[in-house]
C-alpha cells in the first residue's frame, strides 16, 4: 500500500494531475479545495472517493482514494475544554485500517497553536489513536521545543511512543528527530530556508516488514512550498 502526504498550498484543482505519476493508493492532502463545491470539472471527476473537511470551500484537509478503497470518517471528538482544536481527519480504510490526517493549525491560539493544537486532539483521543497511520503536516519539529511548554514536539513524541508509533522517516533513514537531513518544507520555496516540518507515524507492527519512504524532488517547489512524502508498506 502506497500512501503519500503533500501540503499543496492551495490551487489543487490545477496540480492534481502531478500526483497522478506517485500511483498513491492513499492520498492526504492539506490545503485544497472542497472538490464537492470545486468550479472545476475535471478536479470533481478526479476525485471520486474522498472525504475532506474544512472552513475554507478552498483551504481545507482531504483524504483522496483509488475506487477500490472504502472511506469512513471516524467521529472522534477535536473539543478541548470546550473549545475546537484544528484540522485532524480520521478515517476508517477497507473497515480496517485507521488513518488520522493533520494539518496543524495557530487556530488563533496565542499558547497553543501549532504542534499544541495536535497535543489537545491527542489528549482527547489518545485511546483511538492506538494502531493508527498519523500523517500530514505538523508544523513542528524538535528545534523549536521550548523548555517552559509541557506540550513541545518532543512531549508528543513521547506520547506517541508510548502507544507504539514511530516516524517511518526516522526509522527508516536512521536519524533523529531535529537533526533531519531532508527537509519537507521550504519557506517561500527557498532551498536554504528549508524545515522538516511533516511526518508519517505509523505502529511499529507496519516497520517491521518490507516499507519504504522518500521525499519528493525539488521541482515539487515550482508548484508548492513543501514536499510530497511518499510511503509504501506491504500491507
Amino acid at each position: 500500500m502506497k500512501i503519500v502526504t503533500w501540503n499543496c498550498n492551495g490551487g489543487l484543482w490545477k496540480k492534481f494531475k502531478e500526483l497522478e505519476n506517485l500511483n498513491a493508493d492513499i492520498l492526504f492532502i492539506q490545503e485544497c479545495e472542497n472538490p464537492q463545491v470545486s468550479k472545476h470539472q475535471d478536479y470533481k471527476d478526479w476525485a471520486n472517493n474522498y472525504i475532506w473537511i474544512g472552513d475554507n470551500k478552498n483551504k481545507g484537509i482531504c483524504f483522496f482514494a483509488k475506487p477500490e478503497f472504502k472511506l469512513d470518517k471516524l467521529n472522534w471528538s477535536n473539543i478541548y475544554e470546550d473549545h475546537a482544536v484544528k484540522y485532524f481527519l480520521p478515517v476508517l480504510l477497507n473497515n480496517n485500517i485507521k488513518l488520522v490526517g493533520v494539518w496543524a493549525h495557530s487556530n488563533n491560539s496565542p499558547t497553543f497553536g501549532y504542534i499544541g493544537q495536535f497535543w489537545k486532539y491527542l489528549q482527547i483521543n489518545k485511546d483511538n489513536f492506538k494502531d493508527a497511520v498519523v500523517l500530514g503536516d505538523f508544523n513542528s519539529n524538535k528545534i523549536w521545543d521550548k523548555w517552559d511548554r509541557w506540550w513541545n514536539h518532543s512531549d508528543v513524541l513521547n506520547e506517541l511512543n508510548s502507544i507504539k508509533l514511530e516516524s517511518v522517516y526516522h526509522r527508516f533513514y536512521l536519524e533523529e528527530q531535529g537533526l533531519e537531513i531532508k527537509k519537507t518544507y521550504f519557506m517561500h520555496r527557498k532551498l536554504e530556508k528549508g524545515y522538516h516540518i511533516d511526518y508519517v507515524f505509523t505502529p511499529e507492527s507496519m516497520m517491521t516488514g518490507e516499507y519504504d519512504l522518500q521525499i519528493g524532488d525539488f521541482k515539487w517547489l515550482e508548484i508548492s512550498d513543501h514536499l510530497p512524502i511518499v510511503a509504501e508498506f506491504n500491507i
